[in-house]
């Protein structure tokens, strides 16, 4: 059975940090779904990039009758781009804070870059006693985890599942690898890092 990731985007996401995951993930032959915060599916990147998601955030997280720990029972993982501006779009988002609080509880993986980390899943409590790295400057606002200047950070959970953090756009092909080994295999993301020549 493939494995399963939604990517939340919302307006103003870093489009390196979102299409470089789920590009390499797609490769990997992972199920991507990728849900935009809001009522369109076409978001604008921090570029004025527009990307066409595949389904509203508001589908997976709860509304229509399901609950929000039902969908993220369907996932795997969920990734959350950078840029700030969109991630501050998805920190403000209930919807996406019920499924990332959801995910974590459950024991899947929560995979965050650049300003992600510090804006998105630390206010939210997910960060606490973990080890992360974010963009770097947005560490300073985090307290009660160690921040790592590492281009990607792996926390695993002992029972399975945990969180991966990276720094920035130039890091989203090792963070898009990391989160492949974590679901697949070592040798399926050497596999994809050498079809891609990273």
């Amino acid at each position: 059975m493939a494995k399963k990731v939604a990517v939340l985007l919302a307006e103003g996401f870093e489009e390196v940090e979102a299409i470089t995951p789920i590009d390499y993930l797609r490769r990997a032959d992972i199920e991507v779904t990728v849900a935009a915060a809001g009522n369109e599916l076409t978001i604008a990147g921090s570029h004025s990039i527009p990307v066409k998601a595949d389904v509203l955030l508001s589908d997976l997280a709860g509304l229509g009758g399901a609950s929000a720990s039902v969908n993220a029972a369907a996932f795997d993982a969920v990734l959350i781009p950078g840029g700030l501006k969109g991630a501050k779009n998805i920190a403000s988002s209930a919807e996406a804070g019920a499924l990332l609080k959801d995910m974590a509880a459950a024991g899947k993986w929560v995979c965050a870059i650049c300003a992600a980390p510090a804006v998105v899943l630390y206010p939210l409590g997910l960060l606490a006693g973990k080890r992360f790295t974010c963009y770097p400057g947005l560490e300073e606002d985090v307290k009660g985890a160690t921040w790592s200047k590492d281009s990607v950070v792996v926390d695993a959970n002992v029972g399975g599942g945990g969180f991966i953090t990276s720094r920035a756009a130039g890091t989203a092909g090792l963070f898009a690898i990391a989160v492949i080994e974590q679901l697949l295999s070592k040798a399926d993301a050497k596999k994809i890092a050498q079809s891609v020549l990273l």
